[in-house]
């Protein structure tokens, strides 16, 4: 299960579409969707599929899209924060679960984004009429409910919803170019026989454990996602906080065909429980569970990078799966001294004894194998009673 608010642009933008061409199928046999729901996608990788089959209702001649401020506020207006503004949409969304209210949108656009009769008809009209409807009381909800009391022939709502089809699939998205993770495979301390070290112990460990569903923390653009596939993985779902490494990887499944559904996460500040009495969205540490993990450079980033306690942080990464596979970053790696080129050094618990230490505590230390001319090494945990090696 995962969240609008948790999707990159990419995918965000491919359930807009996939919920526009099933009201148009829709249409064509007679029924409508009563709703306009992001909520209503789920994935299969990177195929959205539809799960709100109770949504689909005959429809009748004249009535209006009863979801269209839903769609705008949970789809569109995403959408084009990330495309006008390069501004991501994941806390916004997450901060109010029903989407970007169009008034907020209509504020927050740049005036060279308001030159587009797209934008002026479904987000600066949409809003004025929004606050007019409520300056009045108006009893309908919905931001055009005038427009809404008129009758609406089908041949308009399919010319409604194909416009909008139009311009969301010419959607970019804005300030996703180079990233220093997004070309992280390009510019790693690895040398080339040692990435294929780390791919070959990753290899044996998807092997030997054969895992239905695998966590990848910090899947980056998804090479190791997609070399635990390859190895027998059944779905790989991985998790990255840069947008630009996110849309690489949703490339990459899409190219390749891969059981791997990228979505992002700032560990340091996952989705909560949230909703009606906490209880209508999960939270990330409740749908945490997989059958395997693999935790590949993520460890320094929140010991080093956020101030994390080493126990604290191997902990929520062995909660998450009974075996995987962790990176141990040490000082000395360029990657980490950069990381401590403006800051004082106050980790002095940062060791790879520690890291053993820890892991043996709550399991046991199947293998490890240093990969890396600067010392990183990487450690197949078993998580159990902590009976140590």
């Amino acid at each position: 299960m995962s969240y609008p608010y948790e999707w990159p642009f990419s995918l965000l933008k491919r359930a807009a579409v996939h919920h526009l061409d099933l009201h148009l199928e829709l249409l064509n046999s007679g029924f409508t969707l009563s709703d306009a729901s992001a909520y209503n996608i789920q994935f299969r990788g990177t195929r959205p599929v539809f799960i709100d089959v109770l949504s689909i209702v005959p429809y009748r001649e004249g009535e209006y899209w009863a979801g269209y401020r839903q769609f705008c506020e949970q789809f569109l207006n995403p959408l084009l924060l990330v495309a006008k503004t390069g501004i991501p949409h994941h806390a916004w969304f997450r901060g109010n679960l029903e989407g970007i209210p169009v008034e907020d949108m209509a504020r927050v656009l740049p005036l060279r984004a308001r030159i587009s009769w797209r934008v002026l008809i479904h987000v600066v009209l949409h809003a004025r009429m929004t606050a007019n409807s409520r300056r009045a009381n108006a009893a309908v909800g919905d931001a055009a409910s005038k427009v809404g009391r008129r009758p609406m022939s089908k041949a308009a709502l399919v010319w409604m919803l194909s416009g909008l089809r139009s311009w969301i699939v010419g959607l970019r998205p804005r300030g996703t170019g180079r990233t220093v993770w997004g070309n992280y495979e390009q510019h790693t301390s690895y040398a080339p026989g040692e990435t294929e070290a780390k791919r070959a112990f990753v290899t044996r460990y998807v092997e030997a454990h054969k895992p239905k569903e695998l966590f990848d923390v910090g899947c980056n653009t998804g090479a190791y996602s997609e070399a635990a596939l390859s190895a027998g993985a059944g779905r790989v779902i991985g998790f990255d906080f840069d947008q630009s490494a996110l849309e690489s990887a949703v490339a990459r499944a899409d190219d390749k065909r891969l059981e791997f559904l990228p979505l992002f996460l700032d560990a340091m500040n996952p989705s909560p429980d949230q909703g009606w009495a906490q209880r209508e969205r999960r939270g990330f540490r409740d749908r945490a569970s997989a059958d395997g993990l693999l935790a590949l450079a993520v460890l320094h980033h929140l010991v080093i990078g956020r101030n994390v306690a080493m126990a604290q942080a191997v902990e929520w990464l062995l909660a998450m799966a009974p075996s995987g596979v962790i990176e141990f970053v040490p000082k000395q790696d360029p990657m980490v001294q950069r990381m401590l080129a403006h800051r004082e050094d106050i980790f002095p618990n940062y060791h790879i004894d520690a890291i053993r230490h820890e892991l043996a505590r709550r399991g046991r230390i199947v293998s490890e194998q240093t990969v890396s001319s600067s010392g990183r090494t990487l450690f197949e945990f078993q998580r159990g009673r902590g009976d140590g090696r």
